[in-house]
């Protein structure tokens, strides 16, 4: 995936469990382990806000784009 999940490092700055910010953001453990892990395919608006929020940080903190276009039909 060109776009890499860093919220792992944000939660670790923050010294704050991811089981704690699920109970904050209301989701669950199973859909923020997915995010975590890159494998979600999308992910909504109003979750992001919330976690950016709890986390107080920016988009730009939880995602980084690798400079490399994919694409998923070349696969």
């Amino acid at each position: 995936m060109a776009i890499r999940i860093t919220l792992d490092d944000v939660l670790k700055e923050r010294g704050m469990t991811s089981k704690e910010l699920c109970t904050r953001v209301g989701i669950t453990e199973a859909n923020l382990s997915i995010l975590r892990s890159g494998k979600a395919k999308g992910v909504r608006f109003g979750t992001i806000n919330k976690i950016c929020w709890y986390l107080q940080c920016d988009v730009g903190d939880l995602l980084r784009f690798d400079g490399k276009l994919e694409n998923d039909e070349e696969k």
